[in-house]
């Protein structure tokens, strides 16, 4: 299984929501709190082209997007191949 990273912050709804399909499909991922380390989110931005929004979500060095491009990919059936790509 690929390395799966994302971008939140903790006031997120949207964040919470990835987190809980990942959680649920049993995928270990990497959380990066934007708003403890701030210092993250100009590399956040540069990795997700200028997306500023939270969450940013990576499979390997696919940027998914945010959780509507997660929730979309889940729902086309094409989450678990990238997963295990």
């Amino acid at each position: 299984m690929k390395v799966v990273e994302i971008y939140t912050s903790p006031l997120c709804g949207f964040c919470h929501a990835a987190k809980r399909l990942l959680t649920q499909k049993g995928v270990d991922f990497t959380e990066i709190d934007v708003l403890r380390e701030p210092a993250r989110k100009p590399e956040m931005i540069e990795r997700a082209n200028g997306g500023r929004t939270v969450p940013q979500i990576f499979v390997g060095e696919t940027h998914v997007g945010g959780c509507d491009d997660l929730f979309a990919l889940e729902q086309a059936g094409n989450l678990d191949p990238l997963l295990a790509a």
